[in-house]
């Protein structure tokens, strides 16, 4: 596990195990939020944050955070493993609160936590299992051919998983 791409509904934990990940395989990470907004909330255009992505996916380690459809296939075609947090959309809604009480609202780089619940975020995690995740098992299907695909449905089990990842890491 060398390149790997975490991806799944908003709330699901995904910058956390980015972070662990990359602690865990000595790889540097990279939240695609703070590849996409800048500090005022701007976006990217659509072909600059395609290139970004493809000079992060050029080097020998990564992990990257995010979902951004519209350029999953770059990290989908580059990586070894995909981690897909495939979660119920009432854990990603509670995990969504959850970071916005702890963290509060705002952009916290250090962290890749972007906070801003709004409506179309709600919105966007209560339809994610219906609209959005359909998509994306069929770009896995598409262009992972030969990825390693990790799919985790509870938060239970992505501690389990990490305690793997960190079992196997330590072995020489």
């Amino acid at each position: 596990m060398k390149k790997v791409a975490v991806i799944g509904c908003g709330g699901s934990g995904k910058s956390y195990v980015a972070r662990e990940l990359g602690t865990l395989l000595k790889a540097p990470v990279t939240h695609l939020d703070a590849v996409f907004y800048d500090r005022d909330w701007n976006e990217l255009p659509k072909e600059e944050f395609e290139a970004r992505q493809r000079d992060l996916v050029a080097e020998p380690s990564w992990v990257i955070d995010g979902n951004y459809n519209s350029t999953l296939p770059v990290r989908l075609q580059a990586c070894d493993t995909v981690v897909f947090l495939d979660l119920p959309t009432a854990t990603c809604l509670w995990g969504a609160v959850w970071r916005q009480l702890r963290r509060r609202a705002g952009q916290h780089r250090e962290t890749g936590e972007f906070n801003r619940i709004h409506r179309g975020v709600i919105r966007y995690i209560r339809s994610y299992r219906t609209k959005m995740r359909p998509k994306v098992l069929r770009k896995i299907q598409e262009h992972a051919l030969h990825t390693e695909v990790v799919t985790l449905t509870s938060r239970r089990q992505v501690r389990r998983w990490l305690t793997q990842v960190a079992h196997d890491q330590a072995r020489p």
